[in-house]
């Protein structure tokens, strides 16, 4: 039996496979939903950030939900420490970060997050001055206080002190963020999908690299990494915004970075190109050849080759925006 949840369409939708069939839910909600998160590879709790500032947890695979606490903004990334899953950050619009030692019930902030320099430069590209917001958070597998915060568009900061302290923008990394992650296992790699490309680290996150050898398309929105090497990761990309979050026009492909530090283009049955956006990408802790991507229009691709060979899955999940938790 395997599980689906993805952010779509403000909402959270599930999609259930028994017996070979897949059946489709979409939990009712009070308000929209921003961002979702789980523990490493899907396992553990799925918690939702909501407009509204609430927090929301599943602990049945995204079956039902229940509202935590509050951290009283827009939220818009959460992210669950893997080595401390009752430890939990999250990224809020205007940009600030919360903290959480029990498991969402009661947040503070971080308020050194307000004195990176430069922050009043921070804007992103859709929204008025001065409303920036935190569109990502990771933290390393292995230690709970390294914590990379990603703005759109801004910068990519760091903090190795659970949020009590912030470098400012990681050189080489993109500063329109999207999305970005750290290996499931091996915090010294860290990936990053961009507006004017893809990073990836392997310092854990000090210092950053763009490789663009076979990338032909710069704009970047999602990421995953796979489970067994963190050399090998993969990422979605259109010509630009306008493409990329068109309804059939995105024009994009999805690339899988190979041992030469060279970008593949994947083929294997997926479209050539994709008319809608990849806003999701997912792997698998149980088979590590295992890829989803989870497209704008609903549809779900997914390879267990490693992105060799491709499959559209038998369901709909609606308007998919940007999260895609495997279970």
């Amino acid at each position: 039996m395997n599980t689906l949840i993805a952010l779509a369409n403000g909402a959270i939708a599930r999609a259930l496979q028994v017996e070979g069939e897949w059946k489709v839910e979409h939990p009712k909600f009070a308000f929209r939903v921003t961002c979702l998160s789980s523990g490493t590879s899907g396992h553990g709790p799925a918690y939702a950030g909501t407009e509204t500032g609430s927090i929301l947890v599943s602990f049945d695979g995204g079956a039902s939900w229940k509202e935590l606490g509050s951290v009283g903004k827009e939220v818009r990334s959460i992210a669950v420490a893997p080595s401390n899953p009752a430890l939990l950050y999250a990224g809020t619009k205007p940009s600030h970060v919360f903290a959480s030692e029990d498991s969402g019930q009661s947040w503070v902030e971080l308020v050194e997050f307000r004195k990176i320099p430069w922050r009043w430069l921070w804007r992103s590209p859709a929204e008025l001055p001065f409303t920036a917001y935190v569109q990502a958070l990771a933290v390393a597998p292995t230690d709970p206080e390294i914590i990379l915060a990603g703005i759109e568009f801004g910068a990519v900061v760091r903090s190795e002190d659970g949020g009590l302290t912030w470098q400012s923008h990681r050189r080489g990394a993109v500063r329109d963020c999207h999305n970005m992650i750290f290996h499931p296992r091996d915090g010294d790699w860290a990936y990053e999908a961009g507006g004017s490309g893809a990073a990836f680290s392997t310092d854990g996150g000090m210092t950053w690299g763009q490789p663009r050898l076979g990338l032909d398309r710069h704009y970047c929105w999602a990421v995953a990494a796979n489970y067994k090497d963190p050399a090998t990761w993969f990422v979605s990309a259109s010509p630009g915004a306008f493409r990329a979050h068109s309804s059939d026009r995105a024009q994009a492909y999805i690339y899988k970075m190979i041992a030469n530090g060279t970008w593949q283009r994947l083929g294997g049955g997926l479209p050539q190109p994709f008319n809608s956006m990849p806003y999701a990408l997912a792997t698998s802790q149980e088979n590590s050849g295992e890829v989803y991507a989870g497209l704008r229009n609903g549809d779900v691709w997914h390879s267990e080759d490693g992105g060799d060979n491709w499959k559209r899955l038998k369901l709909n999940l609606g308007s998919i925006e940007r999260t895609l938790i495997v279970i």
